[in-house]
């Protein structure tokens, strides 16, 4: 239980994918305008990695490891995240057509978010089972929640700010994105 628990705390707060492993940049600046939409791409993304990592998993030591073809392994998790984020975008067309045409191009985007494959990757390099595979994407992707809800609330304030011209809109963010990456590692002595 108590791995558990050092995977769950190190995959949200310590090694976050955002902050410690710089993975999920893109949407991480581009859909954190407005707390409701970064919310949605959290949802998603969490599905999907959640998803993924658990069918690369049983794929690699199903077939890539029985028939010593691990060099596959790239090409076949890519294929793996473009079909669930098909069945993502199906389903939030039917369910949510607000949310849909909200998360736009990024929805298609999610398909070469770097983070759900980083994280299908370094589940198997890391030799987790398949329990602790899930268990560490599903809280990888809270952690990116975590970081984009913070930074979507952190651009909704900046926008009412008196931000002097140079510095508007692009050059905050990224200052602002550098500040609450630094307060993430605060965490760094909790895990190793």
């Amino acid at each position: 239980m108590a791995e558990y628990l050092l995977v769950i705390v190190s995959a949200v707060f310590v090694n976050n994918v955002v902050f410690a492993r710089f993975l999920g940049i893109c949407p991480y600046l581009g859909v954190s305008k407005k707390i409701d939409t970064a919310l949605g791409m959290g949802f998603a993304v969490t599905f999907v990695m959640t998803l993924a990592t658990a069918i690369t998993y049983v794929l690699y030591y199903g077939v890539l490891v029985p028939f010593n073809i691990q060099f596959m392994q790239t090409v076949m998790y890519i294929l793996v995240i473009a079909s669930l984020v098909q069945l993502v975008e199906i389903v939030l067309k039917k369910v949510s057509k607000s949310l849909y045409s909200a998360l736009g191009i990024y929805l298609p985007l999610i398909t070469t978010n770097c983070a759900i494959l980083g994280v299908a990757l370094i589940a198997i390099q890391d030799k987790y089972s398949l329990v602790m595979s899930v268990v560490f994407a599903f809280f990888s992707a809270i952690g990116f929640i975590l970081a984009i809800v913070i930074f979507a609330g952190i651009r909704e304030k900046l926008e009412d700010a008196d931000i002097p011209g140079p510095f508007k809109n692009v050059p905050i963010g990224l200052i602002s994105a550098a500040i609450l990456s630094l307060a993430f590692m605060g965490f760094s002595g909790l895990v190793k």
